[in-house]
């Protein structure tokens, strides 16, 4: 089989699954595991993504009301790869290529070419993607036991977390200039490792925000995972939020709780990764009750 990932998190799962091998065409950014890294790239984008993060906000905002896609695909190079089958998603059209583009580039390339189409809003709907493209690909038995591994590990912390004596109250954001609360899983994420989000709400989308609600929001901790922003790049967002007063007096400013994450490959991606970044936070919020991650951490940033 020769399959066209068009989004991140679909590469990842292909090859969890053990058929990386397969994957003849990935976008513009995708990039883990390292291994696909030299495949075909069959997506660009117009987003000016070396630009300010308020620059990006403006970008897409204003694709959006004059009905301009941010993304293109390449169809003759997708032509010329003669994929089977093409993996793509329906959940946010600022993220990645929206499916209307994918199942219409299917159309043109014949009959033989099918489409699997994710749409995850939660945990419980990213291992029903994993599981369906799982069967696309004929790899169920692998996908039923990646799952189950996964909802072993979200197990445990839940489990983990229904000990903490205090879950502090905590913002997600996955954008900064100007805010955005988390949305989708997020807030699920900050609820299994043991906080209490207190602006984002499970399985609905993210929104932008004004900052005095996060001011009356009063939050303890805030993680800063900016959609398909490095951590160095969102530090430099908060460099600029640092002398405002309003960012000063929040409480997790104060304490030195703010924690910043590579947006880029955890926390945005529905798939495997969504359990790293579980675990990575519920160690952030609870050390002394979660044992810490393998391979990575989230960066504090220190008190005024």
């Amino acid at each position: 089989m020769r399959i066209v990932s068009l989004l991140p998190s679909a590469t990842e799962i292909v090859c969890a699954l053990g058929r990386g091998h397969q994957l003849v065409g990935i976008t513009h950014s995708c990039d883990l595991p390292r291994g696909v890294r030299e495949l075909p790239r069959v997506t660009s984008t117009a987003v000016p993504v070396r630009g300010t993060s308020r620059e990006i906000d403006r970008f897409v905002r204003a694709a959006a009301q004059a009905g301009d896609p941010l993304y293109a695909l390449d169809a003759p190079a997708i032509r010329a790869l003669a994929p089977d089958l093409i993996v793509t998603q329906g959940l946010c059209e600022v993220c990645a290529v929206d499916e209307r583009s994918a199942f219409a580039l299917a159309r043109e390339l014949g009959d033989g070419v099918r489409v699997v189409s994710m749409t995850p809003h939660g945990l419980d709907s990213t291992f029903a993607a994993i599981e369906a493209v799982g069967a696309a690909i004929d790899a169920k038995d692998e996908a039923r036991a990646l799952v189950s591994g996964l909802r072993a590990r979200v197990a445990r912390v839940a489990e983990h977390s229904a000990r903490v004596q205090r879950r502090p109250r905590v913002a997600y954001l996955e954008w900064l200039d100007p805010p955005f609360s988390c949305g989708h899983w997020g807030p699920e994420l900050v609820r299994l490792a043991g906080g209490e989000e207190v602006i984002g709400r499970e399985r609905e989308p993210s929104r932008t925000l004004q900052w005095d609600e996060v001011t009356a929001a009063a939050p303890e901790v805030v993680l800063v995972a900016c959609c398909g922003l490095s951590v160095v790049r969102a530090q430099r967002d908060l460099a600029e939020l640092s002398a405002r007063s309003f960012w000063r007096a929040l409480p997790a400013v104060r304490a030195g709780r703010v924690l910043v994450a590579d947006g880029h490959s955890f926390f945005s991606r529905p798939g495997p990764g969504l359990v790293d970044s579980l675990e990575l936070l519920a160690h952030a919020l609870h050390p002394d009750v979660h044992p810490p991650h393998a391979s990575e951490r989230l960066v504090p940033v220190a008190a005024p």
